[in-house]
């Protein structure tokens, strides 16, 4: 309870953890709602289908999250730190719900039990990790750091902030042209890591590789390799993730389906397309 006062409230940083716990909640129970009806319980409620029309759940989402944004917004003013997490918990179910069917949205047709479908996975991953570090005091950037820079009586040092700001944005736009978003996401809270992925080879399917490695062969061989080698642990685990969320967990299919992704993303990119120029046949 004392951390909780200390490193949470005393902070202003109560919504936030609402926001999270409402997130996490809202996720899970849907997710345990949607494998419930998919294994055809007879107890549980079914879809919602007045009409016949199949209502999906990011529609209820997106309301909870327009009802309780907006209330968010009337009572900013006069709202205590405590409404202010209860409509922040409440934001945070409909996020979760919205983010749930991300692949939905993002591919514009029912892909929730396709591989596709993973893609909503991602996203709340994202979501959790993003808001997980804010709730520890990280700042994405320094710039966020208002307070401090409006405190600062120097004018140099306040554009000494946004100047590092700059610096921070161009190395995180680097890592994701090379294809690493997660590295761009967390190096935005840590810059070495920031530092180090810029540095590092591209991924082979990436921009960057597209415009910098088509003519460096060698490269492209150290970044092809280099992809097999690191990222094959990591799909693994993230595969065996999903599927113990989104259905019953399997080594094998994960052990599977790892290598059927490797063998359709690790690629050497084509060559950047150029625009042919018009020649000019007029007297």
């Amino acid at each position: 309870m004392r951390w909780l006062h200390h490193e949470i409230i005393d902070h202003g940083r109560l919504p936030l953890l609402c926001f999270l716990l409402g997130f996490v909640v809202g996720f899970l129970l849907i997710r345990l709602s949607v494998r419930m009806i998919r294994a055809q319980v007879k107890w549980w409620p079914g879809n919602i289908t007045p009409g016949g029309q199949h209502i999906h759940h990011v529609v209820f989402g997106i309301v909870l999250m327009l009802v309780s944004g907006i209330t968010l917004i009337a009572v900013f003013e006069d709202g205590t730190q405590e409404s202010g997490a209860a409509l922040a918990a409440l934001f945070g179910v409909g996020a979760a719900l919205v983010l749930d069917e991300f692949a939905l949205i993002f591919y514009l047709k029912d892909v929730y039990w396709s591989e596709q479908g993973r893609t909503s996975i991602d996203a709340v991953f994202v979501a959790v990790a993003g808001t997980g570090l804010l709730l520890l005091g990280f700042h994405p950037l320094e710039l966020l750091n208002v307070t401090d820079i409006r405190r600062s009586p120097d004018a140099w040092v306040r554009v000494g902030y946004v100047a590092l700001a700059f610096v921070q944005l161009g190395l995180c736009a680097v890592v994701v042209l090379k294809g690493k978003i997660w590295t761009g996401l967390v190096g935005l809270f840590f810059v070495p890591i920031l530092i180090v992925g810029a540095l590092r080879l591209s991924r082979p399917g990436a921009p960057w590789a597209r415009w910098r490695y088509t003519v460096r062969p060698k490269k492209m061989e150290r970044s092809l390799g280099r992809e097999r080698k690191i990222r094959r642990p990591a799909i693994r685990v993230k595969i065996y993730l999903q599927d113990l969320i989104a259905g019953k967990p399997s080594i094998d299919h994960a052990v599977a389906a790892t290598e059927d992704v490797l063998d359709r993303t690790v690629q050497p990119a084509a060559a950047p397309s150029s625009t042919p120029q018009r020649s000019d046949t007029s007297a």
